[in-house]
C-alpha cells in the first residue's frame, strides 16, 4: 500500500494530495528514510510525522485502502510514548504562551497608535 493513501486513511492529512505533498517535503520518514508518495509501507513500519498538529512517531498497526471514522482511523497505528509525552508538552507550552501574551480587543489606543508609529519609525 501506498504510504499517503495509508496517511490520508489514518486521518493524519485531510486529502491524499496534502499526504502527497508532505512527503515530496520531506516530512515523512519510514524506518529512518524519507518517504516518497509511492513507498510502499507494511505492517510493523515505524513512521515519523510532521504536520500542523505536531511530531508523531507511530508503528503501523493495520492497512486500510479507505478512510474511515477516527475511532477506526486510530487502531491502525499506535503512537510512540515518547512522541506522545513530546506533543503534549508543546501543547503546555503553547497554552501557557497565550496567556502570557494577553490578547487585547478592539482598535488600539491613541498611546497604542504612537509605540507603533514610534516602532516603525514614523516619529
Amino acid at each position: 500500500m501506498r504510504i499517503d493513501k495509508w496517511l490520508w486513511a489514518a486521518r493524519f492529512f485531510k486529502t491524499r494530495a496534502l499526504a502527497s505533498r508532505s512527503c515530496d517535503l520531506g516530512r515523512i520518514e519510514s524506518n529512518g528514510v524519507d518517504a516518497k508518495p509511492a513507498r510502499e509501507v507494511r505492517v510493523g513500519d515505524i513512521l515519523r510525522i510532521r504536520n500542523d498538529s505536531g511530531e508523531f512517531q507511530v508503528e503501523i498497526l493495520a492497512l486500510s485502502e479507505i478512510r474511515g471514522p477516527a475511532p477506526v482511523a486510530q487502531k491502525l497505528y499506535q503512537e510512540s510514548d515518547a512522541s506522545r509525552e513530546m506533543r503534549l508538552k508543546l501543547a503546555e507550552e503553547r497554552k501557557v504562551m497565550a496567556q502570557v501574551e494577553g490578547f487585547r480587543e478592539g482598535k488600539p489606543s491613541k498611546r497604542d497608535r504612537r509605540q507603533i508609529g514610534r516602532l516603525r519609525g514614523r516619529e
